[in-house]
């Protein structure tokens, strides 16, 4: 029987494709997942346009992955603060922003976590 993915959950869904990279970006995508969630432990795991996305009271953020990236897009990127300049993709936009992870990149766990805490508070502010 094959399954499909309306047999799976969320989580199986992005434990799939975090498996189904098999190299770096798995395990990059991994590792932002893990930060997410440690920064927001009420954060919603959802699987749209056939991608991971991160939500608390509205998108915080999508994990899409590309042969030489891992590209996090913030839904409210351009309206948060970004002290550490983690932002560094779609810089052009006047509502998103991206970070491109590559391979051999290190991640500023401590700035990261505070850019999805951020952003979750702006979902929010937004939401009353």
């Amino acid at each position: 029987m094959k399954t499909t993915i309306k047999d799976k959950s969320v989580s199986q869904l992005i434990d799939a494709r975090i498996k189904e990279l098999a190299d770096w970006r798995g395990k990059t995508l991994a590792r932002l997942r893990a930060l997410i969630k440690q920064a927001d432990p009420k954060v919603t795991e959802e699987w749209k346009w056939g991608i991971p996305v991160w939500s608390h009271d509205g998108i915080i953020c999508t994990g899409e992955t590309y042969k030489s990236a891992v590209k996090l897009t913030f839904a409210k990127g351009a309206s948060l603060k970004d002290p550490a300049k983690l932002f560094n993709s779609s810089m052009e936009g006047k509502v998103r922003r991206a970070i491109d992870f590559h391979e051999g990149d290190r991640i500023n766990a401590a700035a990261f976590k505070t850019l999805i805490r951020a952003a979750a508070a702006l979902n929010k502010s937004a939401a009353k």
